[in-house]
């Protein structure tokens, strides 16, 4: 799957971005009809540790889902981020099989 990220208030290194594409393949194994995947990393200005946050939207036909995360790296974010997502599309599995 492609994964398109954007990185705001820092540069993204090549360990964040090799983890969030097997992460995000990964989500892929749950629901295999994903068109796109964007994610957004933001580095919010404040003087509290969790200020890394994670914005993830997948694409798949008629729907879309958009998952928020804020936590103290990255990878813990993209981590709870994908939980989040691997759950959500497993529930549109089954209602899809539900009305078919």
């Amino acid at each position: 799957m492609k994964v398109n990220t954007q990185s705001v208030n820092f540069n993204a290194d090549d360990k964040l971005i090799n983890f969030l594409q097997n992460r995000l393949d990964k989500v892929e194994t749950f629901y295999s009809k994903v068109i796109s995947s964007d994610v957004y990393m933001k580095v919010e200005n404040t003087s509290a540790k969790e200020n890394k946050i994670v914005e993830i939207k997948i694409t798949v036909p008629k729907d879309k889902f958009v998952v928020k995360k804020q936590c103290k790296s990255f990878e813990e974010a993209v981590d709870s981020a994908c939980n989040s997502l691997e759950r959500r599309l497993i529930k549109q599995k089954q209602k899809i099989r539900l009305h078919a």
